[in-house]
């Protein structure tokens, strides 16, 4: 599957634990909503993830894709730690330019 540059970044560095490679995949000031919870900016996402990280270990796989004009939607399997795991989840990813401007996560 075809992915935009900075979301591929996001789910290999994800999948790395590489914490500096997926900040970098983030606009300065993007915004991600995960679990009814909103974290701006690259220092507030950095914490969100590690937290996520070391609570649910998780291990995401995306599954299906697609793209309309700025916005990707990529359905992924997520294991780990967690009630109902695996589950799939939505992932819905703003791009502008070459960062990723604001992530939203659910089911």
């Amino acid at each position: 599957m075809k992915l935009p540059a900075p979301v591929q970044t996001y789910f290999d560095a994800d999948r790395d634990d590489d914490a500096d490679r997926l900040m970098n995949a983030f606009a300065i000031d993007a915004r991600v909503e995960d679990e009814g919870a909103t974290h701006i900016g690259q220092a507030d996402i950095a914490v969100w993830w590690r937290a996520a990280k070391d609570r649910y270990q998780p291990v995401t796989t995306p599954v299906d894709a697609e793209t309309i004009g700025s916005l990707t939607i990529v359905k992924a399997s997520v294991s780990g730690s967690f009630p109902g795991s695996p589950a799939l989840l939505t992932f819905k990813l703003g791009v502008a330019g070459n960062r990723i401007a604001h992530l939203e996560i659910g089911a």
